[in-house]
Order: structure tokens, then C-alpha cells, then sequence
């Protein structure tokens, strides 16, 4: 009511529409409208308002209502096309309550439907068009608009058990239902994230189950949207005294418990209702029925309704209106409504439409004015308000009750709620808005919190409606769902239907994180219930913008936990199924394995095995889990397996783990192996091994195949080719992943074999395996061919251990054969299979050319060609384990199983310094024996065996031919030249006589490994003599490496025939024990001199009896010297002498060594199956020679006697000089006279000696692995004299400086004299020899001294005055 001035201001495009009131001069008052819009200004300012009962809030409403109509913003949300929007359109809608007859109830049955169903598909109107006025003059028109139908027996409270067990009934149902519809794939996330539609990415049945939670909270005395408006009564046209059944129907006694317990107003509208069944008979009856209940209820209140209209037969309606509402009756949905025909179906359609357009809508408007009136009558006004705070002032200080006071229907808080929710229905959201604000505070301070919750969750629906204040619709409906859930049970079913439309609010503004939220305070304690929410806030995170999948993925984790406690098996899985989407392909695997292992658990419990091994296989392979989890993964597996009752196949296996990668294909084409670790071994260390042996054909180096290009076509030119009874073999590596042992058996290959040599190559558009079908492929090619024959292993896998596996195919005929994959079978219950994964050829387009290229897996394609002869050979018997020095003669053994012979044989050894080719007359001597010395036809012996050494391969000779049982064989020898882990790899190329055969020639790869022990480390130190020409002094140092091994040093030799070396000690001296005991070291020495038959000197210079083999035990005599000058020692000390590469070739200064040595018998390794009987050590090419090609020696008197007194001593000398240089040498000797003493010993006049402090004696050097030698080089440098007197005590008297030309190895004399002026010893090394080579020309001047200068070696002379002056 306005008074005195009012100022009423609605501003243009704000977002509040503020209107002001001035009251008598008390003061303002005022409203905002949040969120209204209008398009233009609307000012009304200063000016009289009559005294009219209008209130300025309905006037504001009324305003901004009709602006919105014409006007809304662009990119706004209209609130009615949303989900909460649609579903507040159907949910809070006219109730109309139902009583009917049992005749109609027979008569709708005839359809399949009661008669409430067969009314419902028509209580929805799309284009109503009904004008409504409801507290203001200004009417509005309605388009859409539904009617709720119940049976007066439904309209009642709702029961909390028999909620749950609804809900609890419609999930199950929605899980059969979405469980059956499952694919076997895991639904990826990216096709849910590419629909914008929310309803599109979440389970179709969450809708269904919100409606029923919404639902079940239906008829609470507190809210009054689900009190019918009207009450339609049906009897039947062939019920006895219809009119009586009208009045029975309305009885009392059988209304709804709402109305007698005062929650509702009983004085409802009713409608009669006449139904008439076609097929009872003609309308006679019902017209007249008819006309007396309009002549007692009134003619506007009756109606006549026909059904049944189609006598002949049954109607199958195409686009049946009544298949969306029913679910659960027995007919099939096609038979419902089969005998209600068009006209039927239309007279049903005006019935209802009438009932809303003509009654309902103009009741609820005729019901909103009259309560409008008597609320603004009693409760609106400044007066009313203050009167209202007044009487209910001091309820607040009351104690709480969860039931609150009790309101009967005809209170005026009832009627305010009535009033509010009726304009609520009719979409007056203004008028409903200023209603439910005005009992809010009435039920808050009366503490009626069940109905003040219930308010203002009205509120929030109000503000989402309305498109206003987003805060205050939140307020309202978080303030409404914490008072419900603060009444527990009373409460609960409408805390979740509240939370429900708080949550589509928030989805609404696109608000998902905050919905999450929402749902997670509505889960409660019931396990089911909050089952369900969780998934739903899963769903929430999916769709929040980013998404948060891990969030999505963990909820819906929770959410299948939460269902298997409750039995609801099938939602479990579902859930489980989705969160793999999420977990599949991330490193997340202790979720990845919760997540299988309990789905595989939940098929099993469903008797779904076959799905259940599936997901239960994902886990098998669980490194990363305890050892206590793998056990309980893998037994669960085994017994969902053997409960399957049968042999379970699958491919790809997780268990054991097989490396593809380690995949290596052995077969034997020209290419054979005598031992499985030839086979293993790096194809190019075979063919660069064979490669001189091998037919010298322009394409020799490439695929062998292209050599028989004539015999093979082109199209099997990259084919592998195999023959017929010689295995295929695939070695395979098996990886045991857990830490637990599993028993793996029947290991085979798998393969396919053609007659035809043409299906070697699949066609382009076919695969080799069908991937819808692989394992019944696998099983197909597993039956047993008779083609083929394939080999089976069984073995144990302990924890955590990794095998190499070797699988063998031997085809049986010539064809085709293909390895597709291998099959074993896990402990004795599952069978797996795994593909090789052949592929197809790729076809490149270079130049314009089409060029193939053949993958990798074509190595699993063979063309098996006949039968061919194969060699079959090994050596024996060669040691494993042997001690450096160790030598052996060996045998090798050839063997030919074939009918064809093979012809013109070749060998070839990768290391001839471990192993050589023996003579064929020397198989049966005897060893060592053999080796010692027996005649002196050595020369010829070495010849013919170096012959051997320099050809790089072996020809056996002409005419060698090896067929049958007979073995062939052939000597070889081998000695371990050095520690170490050795390879040896012998290759023997044979040809068939069979011309016919596509391969002609084939070898024979042979490998052995050996390892080598560290024995004796031998070393030489060579210094020349003082006393002769050409003669030197040899030291030999031994050391024992071994540690337990005990040895005899059995014989030193030299090499060759140009060197003599003789012992300086007796053997007993050097060896007491006759044996060096491990560990222990020795040194002895030898005199090494020129071969007399070698020298050029005179024979006085060389005259005792030497030899160049030396015995260092006693009992050893010449008869038992081994002879180093004749085969196998000088070949391997042929090869020693090129692996050392010392640069002294063809050099007569040189000597090589070499030490026999032998084990003692008693103390032999037991590790070494088969102990030497001798070992030879080899120490090659040390110079004699220093620096300088020039050798000299001083020759006279060492002592004499003079008189002094007489005159000064003349003595004479000789310089004895020797090249050993191959050319002519320039030498040229300068003496030198002393000062003072001229080299008297006391006079300290000492001239340094021809070696450095450091080079002459012996001296310890540190042992190595092999030899090595250091040759001394002696040389002469002038010393310091200190000078003590000016005269010298002797001077040079013959010619100061020599020259002459000396031809290579030879020697030249010189003559020397001195006078000595007193007596006394002098050292007469003051001289210096000075030599030159003449330039060859061959531009070696860095690697060879041209020139050099030698100082004088020490030579003492004493001098002692004659006794006849004494006797004088």
C-alpha cells in the first residue's frame, strides 16, 4: 500500500531493480531484485499516488517480468532449459489424485496398463496456451505444462526402509541392465571428453535414480507442491449404482492419511470420471449414467470417457506413447495399448487437456488470489508485520524440537507455503519468492526446522528460476540442506533430494568442483547411497574444465569399493572398468594392480571366467609387488583358470616374460655348426675367417644366395633357405619377473608348413595372423604335421632368474616353412601363445621405382630344400682349463652321416699361435716323445713345416673324401700362448658331388673356448763379455705364478744354429729340489756365443764345447732334449715371433729362447681333467748388439816388469774390432794422453768405464705376463781427472788417430802402444772409437743410428819396477 510519496525507480541494463518507499516520514524501505534486467528506464518520480491496495514489490515483479519477456540478454541462461530447470518443470508440478473402480482398473488391464498409465503419456502439454492471472491483473500465458497422477492409495509419507529398498531395487536393476550392454573394450576418456553434453559422458540411469531420489521424498506434511489439486474419480459404465460408487469413492475412510491428519485441506476440487468399455456393448447405458451425474454433481464436473474401441483385433501402435512408462509390466511393450485405437487415444488427449486448461489451472488461480488476499490481509503492512514479531516474540528462546510445532492446513503459515508453491507451479516465481521470504523467518523463529529447511530450498529454486543472485540461491540451499541433515532420519530423504538440485544448480554454472563437493556431503551412512554419489562426483571432476582424471579415476576406485560391500558386484566392476581408462598406459602400476586383480576377482564371482583370466593375466608380471602379493596374484589366476574346467589358451602370455628383442634364428644353409656356441657367434668374424676359401665369384660378398641365381628364382632370392632333416633352431629368452618360482612346460614352436615353395611369400593384402581369431590360429598350427617335427622343453623359472631357451622345427620334406610364434604352458593349467609379429614387406617408390624392403621377421620364412650331405666334426681332446705354455696334440675328427661323399676340403684356423695344422704321418707317435731330438735331419724338417705356416688356408690333399661311418682324421696341434679367456674358431669348406643340389658347397664352423692360467713368467738379460769377442753373459729370471702348482724347468734352447749357449752353473746348484714350487723365483746364468761354424774370428778365440740346448735337471742327457728346431715348437715359435713384432728381422744379432718346462705329476690341478706333459715358453728376437754395430776388445800384457832407471817401458797392444752390421762400417779411434798421473790408481785420476753407473751387473727387474727383455747397450763415457801433478805418468806412443773401413761381419786388428814413465796400475781406457754407416738411400734415418761414438772400456795395466834394480 503506498502512502503519501512513493518513488519507484527500475534503471535500464542494472542488475537490481531498487524500489523506494516513503512511509509517513519514518524512514526508507528497501527490496533488491538481484539479477533482473530491463531494457529500458523506467522513472516515476514526485507524483500522487493514489490510496490503491497495491504492493510495490508485486509491482516491481510485474515490471521487470514483462521486460524479460521481450528482452533478455544475450548469452543469458535460460534457467527452463536447463536440467534442474526441466526436471523442477516435471517434478514440482499439479498433483491429481485417482480413485477408481475395479471394473476400470479391468478395463485398462485389457492394454496391459492400470488406468493411471493409461492416462500419463498425455499429462504433458507442449503448446497449452493458457492465458494465467495470478495475483496481479496483468495474466501471462503458459505453453508447457504436466499434471503428476497418483492413486489415492500412493499419496502418502514417504517410509524410510521401504525408500531404501526402492532405491536399492533400482540400482540393481540399472546394474543388470547396464552390465548386459558392457563391451569388451575399456572406454577411453577421449571419447567421452569429445561430447559437450554432460548426459552424453555419464551413465544414462544416474537421471533415473536422481528422479527416484527426488521422488521418494514426495507428500511431506511440510511443503505443499505435492498436495493434489484436484481429485479425479472413474467408475465404470457397468459398475452397479455408479452414482453410489462416486459418493463411496470420496468417502473418508479412504482418502490418504494426510488429509485426516490435517496436512492437507480436504475440500478439494473433484472431477467424475465416466469410463465406458467398447467392447461391454453400445453407449446406451453410459449416455444415460452419464446424464444423471451431471444432473447430480453438476454437468461442468462430469465427463464420459470410451476405451477398447478396437473390436476386430489387437493394435500394434508404431510409435507406441506408452512404452517410455512402462518398465516393469509383463506385456511386451508393442502389445501395450493394443486395443485403444486413434480415437481412443485423442479422446484421452482432450480429457486431460481439458482437466488442466478448464480446472486446474483456473482452481490453483482462483486458490492464489483468495490466499493472496487473506496473507496481505494478515500478514503484509507495516501494522501486520510488527504484529506477527510481536506475538511470536520469545520463541526463540525455546528449547529445539526436531518435529517443531505442529500447522495445520488451515494455519497461515500452511496457506502462505500453499500460496507460495502454487504460484511456484504456475511459474509466478516473484509471488512465490515474496512468500517463501515471509515464512522463513516465522518457521526459523518458531523453530520448525524441517519446514523452515524446507523453505528456503524453495528460495534457492526461486533465485535459479528467476536467474538472479547465484550467492543467494547457494545460501539458500546450503542453509536448507545443513538444517535437514540436522534433523537426521526425519530429514535424510530431503537432504538428498535438496543436495540433488543444489548439485544440478552448480552444474548448471558449469560449477563441477564444487558440485563434487555437494555429493560427497550427501553420501551419508549408507554404504550403497554413498556408493552411488561417489561415482557421480567422479563424473564431476571429468567434466570440470581441465579435467582432473586422477581425481575421476580414484572416485570411481572408492565407488566400486563401496559397491562390492554392499553386493551391488556388476556397478563394481563398471566403475572399476572405467577407472582403467584412466590408470591404463600410466606408470601408476600399484592402482593398475588393485584395479585388475579385483575385477578379475568380481567376474569370477559371476562365473565369468573367461573375462576374468583376461584382467587377471595384467597383473601376472608384478615385479614391483612383494613377494607375498605375487603369490596371491598368481594363485588366484590358477584357480579362476582351473575353474574354467578347461585347458584356458590366450595369447601374449605376461608370464614367463619373453625377449623379443634376444630373439636369434640359427638354421644351416651352406653355413653348418659343430656346437651350439658357433652358432651364437658374430656372423662377420665367420666371414671374414672364410672369405679366402669361399668360390671367388664377383658377388662373393653378399647374400650367398645371389652365387645360385640361376638355380633359385627371383622370387626366393631373399628367402632363408633350410634342408630337409636339419633343424631350425630359435633361441628364446625366458624372464621370471617375480620372486617366486614357476614350473613352465611344453615349450614348442609354432609353425606352418606349405608343399607348395610358392606361399613362401604372404600376399600384400592377407596377414599371417588374424588378430580376431590369433588363438584358434595358434591352436591350428599346434596340431601335430607330419611335415615337421618340432622339439619340447620343460624347465623351472626360480625368482627373479632369466634362461636362454633353444627351440628346434625340423622339416621332414622340401617346401615352405614359416615360425610363427611359440606356445609353452604355465604351470600345467594355461596355455600361451606368442606371435613373432610377421609382418608384410613395405613398398618404397624411389626414382619411380618400386623397391621392397623385407622386414626383420623374414628371417622366420624358409625355403626347405632336399637333403644334403653335412659334415659333422670336432677336436679332441682339447682342454678347457690349461696353463700358459701348455702343449697338446689334438685330433680332428670329421664325420659324414650322408650316402654322398664330399670332396675337395679346405681349413682354415682364426689363431695359428694357439692352434696349427699338424702333419697327417704324425697321428699315432707318440707324445711328447715325438718332439725330442733324434736325427740331425732338422733343415729339412723346419723347411717343410714353415711351407705348412705360409699358406693362410689349408688344403687337405687332393683326393680327401669323406663319406659314411669312417671318420677322417687329421692332427692338429695347440698350446696356450698367453693367460686369458681364448677363442678359437676353426672353419672347414667341403663341396658336394651332387650337382644337382642348389647349395654346391657348405663349411663347417667349429668353436672352442679355453681358458688359460697364468704358469711360469720368463725373462732375459744379455750382457756382452769383456774377455771375447762375439761371447755374451745370459741371465734367465723364472717365476712361478701359479698358486698350488709346482714345475720343472726342464730346458733352455736357443733357436736356430747360429748361436752356442753353454750353463755356468751346475743344475743341482740352480734347482736343489729339482722342481720350482709355487710361488717361488730363480735366476741362473749361461754363456751365449756365436756357432763356430757362423764365426769369422780365429779358433783361439773360441775353443770350449758348447751346444744350443742346455739341461737344467741332472738326470736330463741328450737323448732326452727336446728338439725346438722341428715341428709344432719352431711353427709356434713362428707365430711368436710375428705376435711380438720386434724389429730386429733377418738381424744375426738376435736370439730367440725358448724354456721347456713340465709339471710335477703329483701336484696337477685337479681342476685340469687332463695335466700337461710338456710346456714350451718362447722369448723372441733379443739383440746382442748395443747402440752401435762396432764391438772391440783391448788385447796384451795385464802385468810386467821394467827398469825404470834405465829408460821409460814401451808397450805394445792389440785392438781386436768386429762388425756385425750387414754393410761396410767407417771406424775411426782417437787415443787420448792423460794429465798428471796419467791414470795411476792413487793418483785418482779415474776415467769413467764404457757403461753408466746403472747398466753394468744385474739388477732386479719386476716380472711381467709376457716377456720382456731390455738390451744393454754398453757405452763409454769420458769421466772427470782431476789433474794432481802437470806431468803424465804415461802418454799414447803410436798413432794418435786410426782410420780404416771395416766389411760387414768381419774383423780388423790395430796395433797400439804406450810409454809408461813410472811404475804403477793405469787404466788405458783413454781412448775413444768413433763409427759411421754409409746412407742407403732408403730415407730410414729416424728408425736407424747412422753414426755413433764409443768411449774406451776400463783396461788396467800394472806396471812394477824390475828386481835387478834391487839387486844391484
Amino acid at each position: 500500500m503506498f502512502n503519501g510519496e512513493d518513488t519507484l525507480v527500475i534503471r535500464s541494463g542494472s542488475l537490481n531493480v531498487l524500489v523506494k518507499s516513503v512511509v509517513e516520514g519514518k524512514g526508507q524501505r528497501e527490496e533488491k531484485l538481484a539479477g533482473c534486467r530491463v531494457k529500458s528506464e523506467v522513472c516515476i518520480v514526485g507524483s500522487r499516488i493514489p490510496q490503491i491496495p497495491i504492493d510495490p514489490i508485486c509491482l516491481a515483479s510485474i515490471l521487470v517480468r514483462e521486460e524479460k519477456r521481450g528482452y533478455h540478454m544475450n548469452n543469458a541462461m535460460d534457467p527452463a532449459t536447463t536440467p534442474l530447470g526441466q526436471m523442477l518443470l516435471e517434478e514440482i508440478t499439479p498433483v491429481v489424485m485417482i480413485l477408481s473402480t475395479p471394473s476400470v482398473e479391468d478395463a485398462s488391464l485389457k492394454n496391459g496398463l492400470s488406468f493411471l498409465h493409461t492416462l500419463t503419456p498425455f499429462c504433458s502439454f507442449d503448446n497449452i496456451d493458457v492465458p494465467v492471472r495470478t495475483a496481479s491483473d496483468q495474466p501471462y500465458r503458459l505453453h508447457k505444462f504436466k499434471l503428476r497422477l497418483f492413486y489415492a492409495s500412493d499419496v502418502r509419507r514417504p517410509d524410510l526402509k521401504v525408500a531404501k529398498d526402492q532405491l536399492k531395487q533400482v540400482i540393481t536393476e540399472a546394474g543388470d541392465k547396464e552390465f548386459s550392454a558392457f563391451s569388451s573394450d575399456v572406454p577411453q576418456i577421449n571419447h567421452q571428453l569429445s561430447s559437450s553434453s554432460e548426459y552424453q559422458n555419464t551413465p544414462s540411469w544416474f537421471r533415473f535414480l536422481n528422479k527416484e531420489l527426488v521422488r521418494v521424498a514426495s507428500f511431506s506434511d511440510h511443503e505443499a507442491f505435492d498436495h493434489p489439486v484436484i481429485c479425479l474419480l472413474a467408475v465404470s459404465s457397468k459398475d452397479e449404482q455408479p452414482i453410489n460408487k462416486f459418493v463411496d469413492l470420496f468417502n473418508s475412510n479412504k482418502l490418504p492419511t494426510l488429509f485426516s491428519d490435517g496436512a492437507m485441506d480436504p475440500k478439494i476440487s473433484r472431477r467424475y470420471l465416466l469410463v465406458h468399455d467398447n467392447q461391454d456393448g453400445p453407449m446406451d447405458r453410459a449416455s444415460k449414467i452419464l446424464t444423471e451425474m451431471r444432473s447430480t454433481f453438476g454437468a461442468s464436473d462430469c465427463s464420459l470417457l470410451c476405451i477398447n474401441s478396437s473390436l476386430d483385433a489387437p493394435i500394434k501402435h508404431k510409435d507406441n506413447p506408452w512404452a517410455s512408462y512402462i518398465t516393469d509390466s509383463p506385456t511386451p511393450s508393442q502389445d501395450v495399448g493394443c486395443f485403444l485405437n486413434i480415437d481412443d487415444i485423442n479422446e484421452i488427449k482432450d480429457l486431460m487437456q481439458d482437466l488442466s486448461s478448464k480446472h486446474i489451472i483456473p482452481n490453483m488461480e482462483q486458490k492464489i488470489r483468495v490466499l493472496n488476499q487473506q496473507v496481505s490481509a494478515t500478514r503484509k503492512g507495516f501494522k501486520n508485520q510488527i504484529k506477527n514479531l510481536w506475538w511470536r516474540k520469545g520463541k526463540e528462546d525455546g528449547a529445539d524440537s526436531l518435529n517443531g510445532p505442529t500447522y495445520n492446513f488451515n494455519s497461515i503459515e500452511s496457506q502462505i507455503r500453499v500460496l507460495g508453491d502454487y504460484a511456484f507451479m504456475l511459474r509466478d516465481y516473484e509471488l512465490a519468492l515474496s512468500n517463501y521470504r515471509l515464512i522463513s523467518t516465522d518457521y526459523k523463529i518458531d523453530k520448525a526446522w524441517k519446514r523452515y529447511a524446507g523453505v528456503q530450498e524453495m528460495m534457492g529454486l526461486t533465485y535459479f528460476m528467476l536467474d538472479q543472485s547465484r550467492k543467494e540461491a547457494e545460501y539458500c540451499m546450503e542453509n536448507a540442506f545443513n538444517t535437514y541433515l540436522k534433523l537426521g532420519s526425519l530429514g535424510q530423504l530431503n537432504a538428498t533430494r535438496c543436495g540433488l538440485w543444489w548439485i544440478e544448480m552448480l552444474k548448471a554454472r558449469d560449477q563441477y568442483n564444487e558440485a563434487a563437493t555437494v555429493y560427497f556431503r550427501i553420501c551419508g551412512e549408507d554404504i550403497l547411497h554413498s556408493a552411488v554419489m561417489l561415482e557421480q562426483a567422479s563424473y564431476c571432476y571429468l567434466l570440470s574444465k581441465p579435467s582432473m582424471l586422477r581425481k575421476y579415476g580414484f572416485h570411481l576406485v572408492l565407488s566400486g569399493e563401496q559397491y562390492k560391500k554392499c553386493d551391488q558386484i556388476k556397478h563394481a566392476i563398471r566403475t572399476y572398468r572405467s577407472a582403467l581408462s584412466v590408470f591404463r598406459g600410466t606408470t601408476w602400476s600399484y592402482i593398475n594392480d588393485h584395479v585388475h586383480f579385483h575385477i578379475g576377482q568380481w567376474y569370477a564371482s559371476l562365473g565369468m571366467y573367461d573375462v576374468a583370466v583376461k584382467h587377471m593375466m595384467e597383473i601376472l608380471a608384478c615385479s614391483h609387488q612383494s613377494k607375498t602379493t605375487q603369490q596371491l596374484f598368481l594363485g588366484d589366476f590358477l584357480q579362476i583358470v582351473k575353474k574354467t574346467g578347461r585347458m584356458f589358451e590366450v595369447t601374449k602370455l605376461q608370464l614367463p616374460v619373453i625377449n623379443i628383442s634376444s630373439l636369434k634364428v640359427i638354421f644351416e644353409d651352406y653355413r653348418t655348426f659343430g656346437s651350439p656356441s658357433a652358432a651364437i657367434t658374430r656372423e662377420g668374424l665367420w666371414r671374414s675367417l672364410e672369405e679366402e676359401m669361399l668360390p671367388s665369384f664377383s658377388a662373393a660378398k653378399s647374400n650367398w644366395l645371389e652365387l645360385q641365381s640361376k638355380l633359385i628364382s627371383k622370387k626366393h632370392s631373399q628367402s632363408n633357405v633350410c634342408v630337409a632333416g636339419e633343424a631350425v633352431r630359435v633361441n628364446i629368452e625366458f624372464k621370471n619377473p617375480l620372486q617366486i618360482s614357476i614350473p613352465i612346460s611344453g615349450v614348442t614352436l609354432v609353425c606352418k608348413y606349405s608343399a607348395s615353395t610358392d606361399e613362401v611369400r604372404s600376399d600384400e593384402n592377407e596377414s599371417s595372423v588374424e588378430k580376431d581369431n590369433e588363438v584358434d590360429h595358434f591352436r591350428n598350427m599346434s596340431s601335430d604335421n607330419s611335415a615337421f617335427m618340432v622339439s619340447e622343453v620343460d624347465f623351472l623359472l626360480g625368482g627373479g632368474e632369466t634362461t636362454m631357451i633353444q627351440l628346434s622345427v625340423t622339416p621332414r620334406a622340401e617346401g615352405t616353412l614359416e615360425i610363427l610364434g611359440v606356445r609353452w604352458k604355465l604351470s600345467g593349467t594355461i596355455v600361451g601363445f606368442h606371435n613373432f609379429e610377421l609382418g608384410q614387406p613395405k613398398k618404397n617408390i624411389i626414382n619411380g621405382r618400386r623397391k621392397t624392403e623385407h622386414l626383420p621377421n623374414e628371417k622366420f620364412k624358409f625355403m626347405v630344400i632336399k637333403s644334403i650331405p653335412k659334415l659333422q666334426g670336432s677336436v679332441h681332446p682339447l682342454p678347457g682349463k690349461a696353463y700358459a705354455g701348455d702343449l697338446r696334440q689334438l685330433v680332428l675328427e670329421l664325420r659324414n652321416p650322408s650316402e654322398f661323399p664330399v670332396k675337395n676340403l679346405k681349413m682354415k684356423i682364426s689363431h695359428p699361435r694357439f692352434l696349427i695344422i699338424g702333419k697327417e704321418g704324425k697321428l699315432k707317435s707318440d707324445f711328447p716323445a715325438c718332439l725330442r731330438k733324434k736325427t740331425d735331419s732338422v733343415q729339412s724338417d723346419v723347411y717343410a713345416n714353415l711351407n705348412i705356416m705360409s699358406d693362410t688356408v689349408f688344403l687337405f690333399p687332393e683326393g680327401t673324401s669323406v663319406q659314411g661311418e669312417t671318420p677322417f682324421l687329421w692332427p692338429l696341434w695347440f698350446r696356450a700362448a698367453v693367460p686369458g679367456d681364448i677363442s678359437l674358431y676353426l672353419s672347414i669348406y667341403y663341396e658336394m658331388e651332387d650337382v644337382t643340389s642348389v647349395i654346391k658347397y657348405r663349411t663347417l664352423r667349429l668353436h672352442y673356448n679355453v681358458q688359460v692360467l697364468p704358469s711360469l713368467d720368463v725373462s732375459f738379460q744379455i750382457s756382452p763379455s769383456r774377455l771375447r769377442l762375439q761371447e755374451f753373459l745370459v741371465r734367465l729370471d723364472v717365476v712361478n705364478k701359479t698358486s698350488s702348482e709346482s714345475f720343472q724347468v726342464y730346458q733352455l734352447s736357443s733357436v736356430g744354429h747360429h748361436w752356442e749357449i753353454s750353463l755356468l752353473q751346475a743344475p743341482d746348484t740352480i734347482f736343489p729340489s729339482q722342481s720350482l714350487m709355487a710361488g717361488q723365483a730363480i735366476s741362473c746364468f749361461f754363456t751365449l756365443k756365436k756357432s763356430r761354424r757362423f764365426s769369422t774370428l780365429e779358433d783361439n778365440l773360441s775353443t770350449l764345447p758348447v751346444r744350443n740346448d742346455v739341461g737344467l735337471l741332472p738326470e736330463s742327457c741328450e737323448d732326452l732334449v727336446y728338439n725346438i728346431n722341428c715341428a709344432p715348437l719352431v711353427n709356434f715359435h713362428h707365430y711368436e715371433r710375428l705376435q711380438q713384432e720386434v724389429s730386429h728381422e733377418g738381424d744375426l744379432n738376435t736370439v730367440d729362447f725358448v724354456l721347456i718346462s713340465r709339471p710335477l705329476k703329483s701336484n696337477a690341478d685337479p681342476g685340469l681333467f687332463d695335466p700337461p706333459h710338456i710346456m714350451s715358453h718362447h722369448a723372441c728376437q733379443f739383440s746382442t748388439a748395443s747402440t752401435g754395430p762396432i764391438s772391440w776388445l783391448v788385447d796384451g800384457p795385464q802385468t810386467l816388469h821394467h827398469d825404470f832407471s834405465a829408460s821409460f817401458c814401451e808397450i805394445s797392444l792389440k785392438m781386436h774390432i768386429y762388425n756385425s752390421a750387414g754393410v761396410t762400417t767407417f771406424v775411426r779411434i782417437d787415443t787420448l794422453d792423460s794429465a798428471g798421473n796419467g791414470g795411476h790408481m792413487n793418483s785418482v785420476n779415474v776415467v769413467q768405464s764404457a757403461t753408466t753407473d746403472n747398466q753394468p751387473g744385474w739388477h732386479d727387474i719386476t716380472p711381467a705376463n709376457e716377456v720382456k727383455v731390455t738390451s744393454n747397450v754398453l757405452e763409454t763415457q769420458p769421466g772427470k781427472a782431476l789433474s794432481l801433478e802437470s806431468v803424465s805418468s804415461y802418454i799414447w806412443s803410436g798413432a794418435s788417430s786410426t782410420h780404416l773401413y771395416i766389411e760387414a761381419m768381419s774383423s780388423a786388428e790395430i796395433p797400439l802402444q804406450i810409454c809408461v814413465f813410472s811404475p804403477g796400475t793405469y787404466d788405458l781406457s783413454n781412448y775413444v772409437l768413433n763409427w759411421k754407416l754409409p746412407s742407403d738411400g732408403n730415407g730410414d734415418s729416424e728408425t736407424r743410428q747412422h753414426s755413433g761414438k764409443c768411449q774406451g772400456y776400463k783396461y788396467y795395466l800394472t806396471v812394477l819396477q824390475s828386481t835387478r834394480e834391487v839387486s844391484k
